[in-house]
This record gives structure tokens, sequence and C-alpha cells, in this order.
């Protein structure tokens, strides 16, 4: 492990000599130059954990040297040293971005500690900019098609703001990806982001889980629980499937999201919170309400600005992006190398009407990483409910007014079958079908069956 750079700005040899023997005595590799000009030379040539950087020095002083700092070298933590101090220089130099601000003469032992919390302090920003960078990762959204660009825009458009949304989608569409997005590209995304699947938690208990409860409040409760609300106070609540929720408690949710203020179960003093609220529903609200099931003044206050994420089976022209993603993320996640879908097999995967979305392919695509010992993915290493619902399904004819058709229709499905089950091996298939391997050639280019199998573990 390399250790930390530290530069040292100052005209003064003593000074220079001084701090240098100090900081390498402490295991750093400290440095030193004489001038700001020096300074920014170095700079460009290499990287310093901390800059400890004089006021006052020859040619450019030492607040003009620390604005160009932040621009070359904007990771760098810069303290200031000066042997004429004031408080205008203190707090410009703060502003400018400076660490910490020490005086001459300087204090060797409060010095090092000066650097030593500088350290801390970019350890503490590194880890945090890594785990930015990994949260960006986990919640990317996939794919070009017209639809998915319609839907960034519109994140784009209401994130920075404080308006509810009241996200539209099928189970399995990506609706909690597009409210982590809301949240991550606010102002708010330094703050929490908690999420409650209303219809995952028991009618008795959703209010305990909404609003907190006091010590005693009833039976079970054992100690003071902090609701949602609550913990969300200055960042975004999510409401997932907020169609499941009853009437009861959406009357008080209702007037949390008016009044942004709140009692716990059982307590007689309210809580005051600061929430933007999101939610979802895979339901038809408008004809939730007809039936009584949903409050029309709450629909209402949800639905200012409404999102539909459109199911997978609507872009269509995304399933390709989607699978090349997730198999290589599952490939790094189990120490693997993405496995190569053939032409053939992407043709097929891209014409199955995927019931259950994104959520659907992603969940296929972890088996078949898991499962696929071959670094290739043929159409017969699909599983099987992809085959039925699209190779062995393009087996049956709308009509069959004759015997004959009756015939074929029923050689291409058996034949289709037996392909499956051996999973695309001619040679097997034509074994266990009782027929020359050419035969069966033959028999599939007259019924029209595509050649979609592998022969000896070879495929398109």
């Amino acid at each position: 492990m390399s250790r930390p750079a530290i530069l040292v700005v100052d005209d003064e040899k003593g000074v220079q000599s001084a701090l240098q023997g100090i900081l390498r005595d402490e295991g750093f590799d400290a440095f030193a130059v004489s001038s700001g000009e020096e300074c920014l030379s170095l700079l460009t040539r290499r990287d310093f954990s901390v800059v400890l950087l004089d006021v006052w020095l020859p040619g450019m002083d030492g607040l003009k040297v620390l604005e160009q700092i932040r621009k070359i070298a904007p990771l760098a933590t810069v303290v200031m040293i000066s042997g004429h101090g004031s408080v205008e220089s203190a707090v410009r130099a703060t502003k400018l971005g400076a660490f910490d601000f020490v005086e001459k003469p300087l204090s060797l032992e409060k010095t090092l500690l000066v650097v030593k919390n500088a350290l801390h302090q970019r350890r503490l920003e590194e880890e945090n900019r890594l785990l930015r960078e990994q949260i960006n990762q986990k919640y990317v959204m996939i794919g070009d098609s017209v639809p998915m660009q319609a839907l960034r825009q519109q994140i784009e458009f209401a994130a920075p703001t404080n308006g509810r949304v009241l996200i539209y989608g099928e189970n399995g569409t990506g609706k909690e990806l597009v409210a982590h997005l809301l949240h991550l590209r606010s102002d708010r995304r330094d703050r929490p982001f908690i999420e409650m699947n209303c219809a995952a938690i028991p009618e008795e208990l959703i209010e305990s889980e909404l609003f907190g409860h006091v010590k005693g409040s009833f039976t079970g409760a054992s100690e003071d629980k902090e609701g949602k609300f609550a913990q969300a106070d200055g960042g975004t609540l999510f409401l997932d499937e907020v169609g499941d929720m009853s009437l009861k408690t959406q009357a008080k949710v209702l007037r949390v999201i008016e009044e942004q203020r709140f009692t716990p179960v059982g307590g007689n003093t309210s809580v005051k919170v600061d929430v933007r609220v999101i939610a979802s529903t895979n339901k038809n609200l408008g004809r939730e309400m007809e039936l009584g099931n949903f409050r029309e003044d709450l629909y209402y206050r949800l639905n200012v600005l409404p999102f539909q994420v459109p199911p997978l089976r609507e872009r269509k022209e995304d399933i390709e992006a989607l699978i090349r993603y997730f198999l290589e993320d599952f490939a790094k996640k189990y120490g693997r190398k993405p496995p190569v879908v053939t032409r053939k097999a992407m043709e097929v995967l891209e014409g199955y009407p995927w019931p259950g979305n994104v959520r659907e392919l992603r969940n296929m695509m972890e088996r078949l990483v898991i499962m696929q010992p071959r670094n290739r993915i043929d159409v017969f290493d699909l599983p099987d409910e992809i085959l039925r619902r699209t190779v062995l399904a393009s087996a049956e004819p709308e009509e069959s007014p004759t015997l004959q058709d009756a015939r074929e229709r029923f050689e291409r499905e058996f034949i289709l079958k037996t392909l499956a089950e051996y999973r695309g091996n001619i040679s097997r298939a034509s074994q266990a079908l009782g027929v020359e391997r050419s035969n069966l050639y033959r028999k599939m280019k007259q019924l029209g069956i595509p050649y979609l199998a592998r022969e000896n573990g070879d495929a398109e």
C-alpha cells in the first residue's frame, strides 16, 4: 500500500525542513517547494493527498494558488499556513475549499494532527465517492427505445423538484428503479430513501410501520418504534403498491401529506417532518376509485407527476441490451466469463412475451449464468417455458383443414419437442426418433422447422 504524499509550499527553508522531517518520521512521503508556481507545476505531474500551503509566497500568493489547486487537483486537501493570520483570510480560504488554517510559529505536533485529520477526511470523502459510484451502477436504466428515452427525460425534469410522483406499471417493469433514480437525482440525494411495500404489510401493522408507535400502545409494543415517515425526514418515502393500502390508512397518509405532520400510534405528541412522497401501483386507480377502493382526494395528491413504466413487450428493442447487461453483471458476481448468446437464441428471447417483464428476464439470466456450463447460450439452452411459448408454439397452425395438414402438424410438433428434450442435439434426437440423421434434416426442411439445433456441441 502506497504512503500518503504531502506537499509543503513555503519559502522558508527552515519550515520546509522541519515539516518534512516530522512528516517523514510519521511514515509520509514529504516534498517541499518554495513558490506557488512550483506547487502548481508539481501538481500537474503527480497526486498529493495533502498540501500545506503558505498564504504569503513570492509571486503568486497562497489564496490565488488555492484557487488554481481547486481546478487542477480538486481531490487534494489543502491546509493553509500563515504568519500573519486574519479572520478575513481564514474565511476566504475556507470558502475556496481549504480544510483548515494554522498559524506561525508552527506547532509541529498541532500541524501533524491537522494533517492526520485532513487525511481522515479525505478517506471519508473517497469512501463516499466510491459508495456513490456503486449506487449509481446499481441503479442504472438500460434501453434506448422511445418509451425509455421519454421516461429518462421525465426523471430529469421531475427529480430536482419536490413534486409528488405516482408511478404506474405492471409488476416487474422497474417502478422501484424509477423511484430510486428520482431520489438520486434530487436535492435530497444525501438524505434517506425509505421504501415500504404496502401490499406486504398486514393491515393491523401498517399504521405502526408508517407512523411508528410508543411503548405499550398495543400488545407486543415493548418499546418505542420510529415509523417510515420519521425515517424519511428530509428525504424520500417510496410507497410501493399504494393501491393495496386500506381506506383507513389512506385517510391518515393523506393527512400527513397535506400537513407534513403525524402522531405515532398510541402517542399524544405530533411529529413534524419534511418528506417527498413517491408512490407506485400496478392497478388502474381510476377503476379502483369507481369501485370505492381508493380515495379520490389521495389520488389527486399523489398524481401530481404521473409516470408510466412500459412493459418489456412494448420495448422489445431493449431486450438485447438488457440481456447483455445482466449476463455481464451476474458473470462478474459469480466469477465467471459472460456467456455469448447466439443470434438465433437472441431472436427467440426477443419473441418471448415476458409476462414478468424485466424482473423475469433478470432472474432468467441469473439462472443461465449459474446453470449453463458452456460459455455460449443457444436456443435449446433456454428454459422450457421460453421454448414452449416460442419455438414449440410455432408448431400449431390456426387451422388444420386436411388430414395431411394434421399429420404434418403432429410430425412438426413431435420433432420440435424431441429436439427440445435433447437440447438441440440432432444425433441424439434422430436416434430417439428412430430415423437417420440425414432423414431428420430432410424432414425438418420439409416441415419448415428452422435449424435451431446444435450439432456436436456447436451452434451458430
